[in-house]
């Protein structure tokens, strides 16, 4: 999981691109990178990657629209899946000197990487000099749209290029381009498990400009407004003009991943037609009617979240159960999401860091913690903690989202079984390791029901592999887990 912003506009764009990197932040922590593409003049690329949070990688606004020129940008914050985090040739964005020159953003993960990887080196004699899937199919888009002639239409010649990379590329993208002298290109996979929004506004002079994202949670800052979503295995053009083309190339089962509800999008973000933070209320409230069919006779004194992805699902939950809603575990913003740190140590050190009880919400009471997901168990150990040495008198655990059992391959670093705590013990098991009077989860129907039940959103079923070992490209089962993440 990455966060991926790209924009076509008349006037320049790298501060826009930074300002949209700050709200995608939340989704990589490891890189951020902008590229620019100057048509005027210059007719080239500018960019600048580094390690680390964008405010750090890009320190000065005035460096911005002084060393990135441009009216067409694209940006990236890093979460890796694929290739070292310490390794700056990983960071995004990727570019190509041919054809025509190609620059190019993804959110997501190959499965068939290192196929592709052999692929490239023995029948195309290139050369992939990265830990990064991306440049996989930024390679595989220049191959098949350099041999294809410039005297037919240039938006079919790419449509055929997409074709292409969906032949060969296995696993759940969303992908931005840029194409010198072009436009901007935008896709996601035939399943559509990685999400892409689309934006539109006018500028003074009444001409359209766009956005494409990750999440629309800079859309309203940035003046854009939400016209909809990438389509699974849909291609959207947009050409130096401001002109926008689209088609539907694949048409597979529309399957998004389901985690972006639970934990990855920022609340105010709407995906797929489907307001995140309403799903996380209907998560509560699911959660809410099966603790009152499982335990009718007992209540917490007060429900408190595991701040800040599970507040709104706490929220619903404490309102549906009629019990007070307490923030009594103050959050510091400036440490990162123990999820998507790189190491089990970081990740424990971090919660304690990151996580402060008020003692007064919790001292002498009956408390009742809601987590968005419980993982490796690390994150809810150190809250159980907590909340102990903060003088609760008993906890309940419950997780807006059911046990984890299987790895990811889609974009979320779940690499191993080992590392998920429900497959590796059962729910009587967890919760003595945790330490806590009640342990529930959520199950895989209400989670689903929670998500879908609102929006027009044409969604067949949610990618879920990680819960239910349904992998929707069909390439992956059980017995070749350790051959993916040996890799």
């Amino acid at each position: 999981m990455c966060g991926i912003i790209g924009i076509v506009s008349h006037n320049q764009v790298s501060t826009e691109i930074y300002e949209g990197l700050i709200h995608l932040q939340h989704r990589g922590q490891d890189a951020a990178g902008i590229l620019t593409y100057k048509n005027e003049d210059s007719n080239r690329f500018y960019i600048k990657k580094g390690q680390g949070l964008a405010r750090n990688v890009f320190t000065q606004i005035e460096s911005l629209t002084e060393n990135l020129l441009g009216n067409t940008g694209l940006g990236h914050v890093r979460y890796p899946t694929n290739g070292s985090a310490f390794d700056l040739n990983n960071a995004q964005p990727f570019s190509l000197s041919y054809p025509y020159g190609i620059a190019m953003v993804h959110n997501g993960n190959l499965t068939n990487y290192e196929e592709l990887k052999k692929y490239l080196l023995e029948k195309e004699r290139i050369l992939c000099n990265s830990g990064s899937d991306l440049e996989c199919i930024l390679n595989l888009f220049g191959i098949k749209l350099a041999k294809l002639t410039d005297d037919t239409d240039f938006f079919e010649n790419i449509c055929k290029a997409t074709e292409y990379v969906y032949q060969k590329a296995i696993g759940g993208y969303s992908v931005i381009a840029i194409i010198a002298g072009k436009g901007m290109v935008a896709f996601r996979d035939p399943h559509g498990i990685r999400p892409l929004v689309i934006g539109k506004r006018q500028n003074l002079e009444g001409r359209d400009e766009y956005i494409f994202a990750s999440e629309s949670t800079m859309f309203y800052s940035l003046g854009f407004e939400r016209i909809g979503d990438v389509g699974h295995g849909e291609l959207v053009f947009v050409d130096q003009g401001g002109n926008l083309k689209r088609k539907q190339i694949r048409d597979e089962k529309f399957t998004p991943d389901a985690f972006e509800y639970i934990y990855f999008a920022r609340p105010d973000a709407i995906i797929n037609d489907i307001s995140v933070y309403r799903s996380r209320l209907r998560m509560g409230q699911n959660l809410a009617e099966k603790w009152k069919q499982l335990y009718p006779d007992i209540l917490p004194d007060v429900v408190i979240p595991v701040p800040f992805s599970a507040n709104v699902a706490a929220l619903s939950m404490a309102s549906e159960l009629g019990v007070r809603y307490t923030e009594g575990l103050y959050k510091n913003p400036f440490i990162g999401r123990t999820f998507i740190m790189s190491s089990q140590d970081k990740r424990r050190k971090s919660v304690r860091q990151k996580l402060s009880p008020q003692e007064f919400e919790i001292r002498n009471k009956k408390v009742m913690v809601l987590d968005d997901s419980i993982v490796r168990g690390t994150t809810s150990k150190e809250v159980v903690q907590i909340l102990k040495d903060a003088g609760a008198l008993e906890i309940y655990l419950v997780s807006a989202s059911p046990p984890l059992f299987y790895p990811d391959f889609y974009g979320i670093s779940i690499p191993t079984q080992e590392e998920l705590i429900a497959s590796q013990m059962n729910l009587e098991e967890i919760r003595k390791y945790l330490g806590v009077e009640m342990l529930m989860f959520q199950d895989i129907e209400a989670l689903s029901e929670a998500i879908l039940r609102k929006g027009k959103h044409n969604i067949s079923q949610l990618s879920m592999p990680y819960f239910n070992g349904q992998y929707i490209t069909n390439d992956i089962n059980t017995s070749n887990f350790k051959k993916i993440t040996d890799f």
